[in-house]
């Protein structure tokens, strides 16, 4: 008959293995929010749903929701940055980046609606290769740049017509699906229809158009950005 203090030794060793293999389930911390204009959840990767705020850190497995009027700015540990548009839906499927170790870096990232504005960091520039954006009509890929990009779904009522609209400001992209590819240069606007049809240039007048909140431009000394209201004036072109 196996004694209690044994009973007791093996209920201890349960839970200390059990905290450990805890901690591998947690989520690796990929960037932190620096600019905020109104409420952005994290749904995690454990199926628990987070409020963020301004200094609030975001880990791989995140996929991140911005609400009506809430724009919102991300910054990775590699120094790049991602800025959310309102009614965005955006996942951190993966992210790993370590000075000193290039081979393990990591960016996949997926945009499932709603747009955003990307600035390539330190990964991308020695890795470009590495970095990934899905979204339901194409993946693109970088060369070095800064982008936007939004994904109109059937049904969704927007001045855009249904697919993947894409706009580089810097540097140059790929965009690739089932169709074809395509490069897109700096001043160059594309489309995609859907994931069967090849992607195109098209006239800057039937574009979409991004930018960043003016308030998000006033960063503090800390780092972190002024975390206006949603009720202050944001500066933001689509077409």
């Amino acid at each position: 008959m196996t004694s209690p203090k044994i009973i007791v030794i093996k209920a201890l060793a349960a839970l200390m293995l059990a905290g450990v293999c805890g901690l591998g389930f947690a989520g690796q911390v990929a960037g932190t929010v620096v600019n905020l204009s109104g409420a952005l959840l994290a749904k995690k990767a454990d199926g628990a749903v987070k409020v963020l705020v301004v200094k609030s850190e975001v880990e791989q497995g995140d996929t991140l929701v911005s609400e009506k009027n809430t724009y919102a700015q991300i910054r990775f540990v590699d120094n790049s940055e991602i800025t959310l548009k309102p009614n965005t839906t955006f996942k951190v499927e993966a992210f790993a980046y370590d000075a000193g170790k290039p081979a393990g870096d990591s960016a996949s990232f997926s945009l499932v609606k709603g747009g955003l504005r990307s600035i390539t960091g330190l990964l991308g520039k020695r890795n470009k290769e590495k970095f990934q954006l899905k979204t339901p009509s194409a993946t693109i890929g970088i060369r070095g740049t800064t982008f936007s990009a939004e994904f109109v779904a059937e049904g969704v009522s927007s001045a855009l017509a249904p697919g993947l609209h894409v706009n580089v400001t810097d540097g140059m992209i790929n965009v690739s699906n089932d169709g074809g590819s395509q490069l897109f240069s700096a001043g160059q606007f594309g489309f995609v229809p859907s994931v069967n049809m090849p992607p195109v240039i098209v006239p800057a007048d039937a574009g979409a158009r991004f930018m960043v909140p003016a308030a998000f431009l006033e960063v503090k000394a800390d780092g972190a950005g002024v975390g206006v209201g949603a009720s202050e004036k944001i500066s933001c072109e689509v077409r």
